[in-house]
């Protein structure tokens, strides 16, 4: 199933003060194992979508940097500080924005799961590929054409 399922897609953080339109397809939907995204969502992974940033909007509330303070750029609410979307250094064209911030969510599925080198014992996704760090980045485009394959047939 395609994520979002309809264009324009709308979404808040938690507490409402951030509101942002999406207005482009996913190009992926990952969950992400790392130590680092267990710890900034306090869960087993966390959930995202690659965007091209030309395709989501904040249109009200202020974002504001957090969780690790490197290369990556870890966007916040300034109010509730729900985690809302990272720019990856150097991609500019590109954020990983958080599914759970879109409405409806429910139905979210990640195609790809990362650094399962780090996955809880008990935490199990329904993601097709698989990688025990990150994917080469030679290996991004192709995921991103089965992505949009599959999600086309949807």
């Amino acid at each position: 199933m395609p994520y979002p399922r309809q264009l324009p897609a709308t979404g808040t953080c938690r507490c409402g003060r951030v509101r942002l339109r999406v207005t482009k397809p996913a190009m992926l939907s990952m969950a992400c194992h790392c130590h680092g995204c267990q710890k900034m969502t306090g869960s087993a992974f966390s959930l995202s979508l690659a965007m091209p940033a030309d395709g989501v909007e904040v249109l009200e509330g202020e974002l504001v940097r957090g969780g690790l303070q490197g290369e990556h750029s870890h966007l916040y609410c300034a109010f509730c500080k729900s985690w809302v979307m990272t720019r990856p250094a150097g991609l500019d064209w590109l954020v990983n924005l958080r599914a759970s911030v879109l409405d409806p969510h429910a139905d979210f599925v990640p195609f790809i799961e990362t650094c399962t080198d780090a996955r809880l014992p008990w935490a199990s996704t329904p993601a097709k590929h698989s990688y025990t760090g990150f994917p080469a980045m030679e290996d991004y485009q192709p995921l991103v054409e089965a992505y949009a394959a599959e999600t086309a047939d949807a």
